[in-house]
């Protein structure tokens, strides 16, 4: 069986790129190759030697036996009280990381539904932004190997399909968080009279890897400081603050003249309070 050392990041792009839907719209953007159909991870808007190194940015995972390990193992097993419920059903729609479904998470905070239609550079904007987001966890992922929680305590996950994979994928800094929190930084750029409830929405998007019993509490946090150090990065990329402008343009008026969003916010703002 292949290490995550032997396979790299392939962790990240197999839970892309295996939930990617074929039909998904091509986004049109400011780049001479736009990215189209499945999320490609190796194309962000930072060259590989340019992206944060996790290892510098986070310390190692809590060590068994200690305290923040016993804070791990607590946040895990109260996690299991939500299972089933509401938190866990928004928890499941959260694991999926594919555009645009992925970018609908911040419909309810930002307001009005996130159309790649009317909003191209935005999605644009998430999907580049993805693949630094997510690999920048890989230095420190691929050195610690940490396994994940539903390996040690044999409770259900909310994408059992994924499993395998996650078991061969180290689990220390969340990806998914990084993601997540990353993307609410730059939707609030967008919208930032939004900023506080866009922000908090990442954050609970990675916080539902704890509830889904894929990630230990301080993944999703470390994972959180990996998301602050690429988006400041970021911002001294020519293209990406090229490819910002022109969404800030977008987002304006998306917002004027946007639907609202799909489903229930209040729903979902009672669920997210659980945890």
């Amino acid at each position: 069986m292949k290490t995550l050392r032997a396979i790299g990041p392939l962790g990240f792009a197999v839970l892309i790129v295996g939930c990617a839907a074929t039909s998904a719209p091509q986004v049109p953007s400011i780049q001479a190759k736009p990215p189209t159909g499945a999320p490609n991870v190796t194309q962000g808007y930072l060259a590989k030697e340019a992206r944060p190194n996790s290892l510098l940015l986070v310390p190692p995972p809590p060590a068994p036996g200690s305290e923040a390990m016993a804070r791990d193992e607590a946040a895990a097993k109260a996690a299991v009280a939500l299972r089933g419920g509401p938190r866990w059903n928004v928890a499941t729609n959260d694991a999926e990381l594919k555009l645009p479904q992925a970018a609908q998470t911040f419909s309810c905070a930002l307001g009005v539904k996130l159309d790649p239609a009317k909003a191209p550079h935005v999605f644009t904007l998430l999907q580049r932004s993805l693949g630094d987001l997510g690999l920048s966890t890989y230095a420190a992922k691929t050195k610690y190997m940490r396994a994940r929680p539903f390996t040690a305590n044999g409770a259900p996950t909310c994408t059992p399909s994924f499993e395998p994979v996650l078991r061969k994928d180290g689990s220390y800094p969340s990806g998914h968080s990084a993601a997540g929190f990353g993307w609410g930084m730059i939707l609030a750029e967008l919208a930032p009279d939004r900023g506080d409830q866009l922000v908090a929405r990442g954050r609970a998007f990675g916080q539902s890897r704890v509830i889904c019993n894929v990630h230990w509490q301080s993944d999703v946090e470390e994972g959180r400081v990996v998301a602050a150090a690429v988006v400041a990065r970021l911002h001294s990329d020519p293209q990406f603050r090229a490819d910002l402008e022109a969404a800030r343009a977008e987002m304006a008026t998306l917002r004027q003249q946007g639907t609202p969003p799909d489903g229930d916010c209040a729903a979902e703002a009672a669920a997210l309070a659980a945890g």
